[in-house]
């Protein structure tokens, strides 16, 4: 009896030996796919400096203390309206000094027109000689030459005095005043900055195969090519298109870029000189490798996915992305098209885990992810 009992409790502790084994070589299934070839239009975006269309520095052209300021900062201005008064008294009283020399001169040219045409009938009447002519001839010409010189000092006089009233060279938007009534500015100091920004250029870098491509594109398709959208800082995109103008002349050596400019309308004001911005470009893709983008995970900017080999082994491997469409990323290296990734449940793995692979095809999860 004691026997049969020793021979049950073994068998028992068989049979639970064999339950746990069976147990911890259960494997979790994951559903796991492979890259596939697509022809796609997605976008290409670009970091881009947004500059007005005209923007200058208005800069004092004398020295004196600022009397008034007409215009407040971020003040719409109209094209020859008065911005800044500086104190002209000084040059008011240099004004009436030249003008006093200018009429001096102008009454020493009267006398001489007077003594030369008095000599001339002497020299008839052979009271003088002619060298006295002469004489008066010349001290005409010196006159006329002293009243020339004195009317081009009151001009200079004048134009010294406009400066005293600083105007706007064209219309536009006014940026930050420095300088408040009563400082004393020096000639060249800077008094504000105007732009004129009803449109603006967004300048940006592309690199060199991506100008080559571009310029391809442009070719072929014209001036619809040539359209571009511009995504604002916030991530919302500009109201209007705009087009690409012109480009550098020659690429960069130091970053291998070319700098290309667009233009874009602004007729609710809201670019202003200095934004940032990103323009975007739309591009064709041909036989592009897409992946799910929920197929992926990312370490300290660097982007991986677990692939998984035949034995159901996983192992982290790093791609590289070149773009993005909805809900699919385009990759350019890392992977494969005999490749195989987990692309459900990356969350519960780890490097090394051993899974039970379940195969979907690409095209079945891109038709789900259409329907999002």
């Amino acid at each position: 009896m004691k026997h049969q009992i020793v021979a049950f409790a073994l068998l028992g502790g068989v049979v639970v030996s064999c339950s746990s084994k069976q147990k911890e070589t259960t494997l979790e299934s994951y559903p796991i796919t492979s890259p596939v070839l697509i022809d796609t239009n997605s976008y290409v975006d670009y970091v881009a400096e947004i500059k007005a269309v005209q923007n200058v520095e208005i800069r004092s052209k004398i020295a004196g203390f600022l009397e008034k300021i007409h215009v407040d900062e971020g003040a719409v201005v109209q094209a020859g309206q008065l911005l800044f008064s500086i104190d002209n008294r000084e040059y008011k009283e240099q004004l009436t000094k030249k003008r006093a020399l200018l009429k001096l001169a102008q009454a020493d040219l009267k006398s001489s027109e007077l003594e030369l045409e008095n000599t001339r009938n002497l020299v008839e009447k052979k009271v003088v000689s002619k060298i006295e002519l002469e004489f008066a001839r010349n001290k005409l010409a010196a006159n006329r030459a002293k009243v020339e010189e004195a009317g081009a000092e009151v001009e200079h006089a004048k134009l010294i005095l406009s400066y005293t009233k600083v105007c706007a060279p064209f219309s536009g938007l006014i940026d930050r005043l420095p300088n408040k009534i009563g400082s004393l500015v020096a000639e060249g100091t800077l008094m504000t900055t105007i732009s004129q920004n009803e449109e603006v250029f967004a300048y940006f870098d592309v690199s060199e195969k991506e100008y080559l491509d571009l310029m391809s594109q442009v070719t072929k398709g014209g001036k619809a090519q040539r359209e571009v959208k511009l995504m604002l800082a916030n991530g919302e995109e500009h109201t209007s298109s705009g087009l690409i103008e012109t480009m550098d002349g020659q690429i960069d050596e130091s970053t291998g870029n070319l700098a290309f400019r667009a233009r874009f309308a602004n007729t609710e004001k809201l670019l202003k000189h200095g934004a940032s911005g990103k323009v975007r470009i739309a591009k064709h893709f041909k036989k592009a490798m897409i992946i799910p983008q929920k197929a992926t995970f990312e370490i300290q900017d660097r982007t991986f996915v677990y692939v998984v080999n035949k034995m159901g082994k996983v192992a982290v491997r790093q791609i590289t992305i070149s773009n993005r469409i909805p809900h699919l990323f385009i990759i350019s290296s890392g992977l494969s098209l005999h490749d195989k990734f987990i692309y459900e449940g990356i969350q519960s793995v780890d490097d090394g885990t051993i899974i039970q692979p379940s195969f979907v095809p690409m095209k079945q999860i891109i038709n789900e992810l259409s329907k999002f």
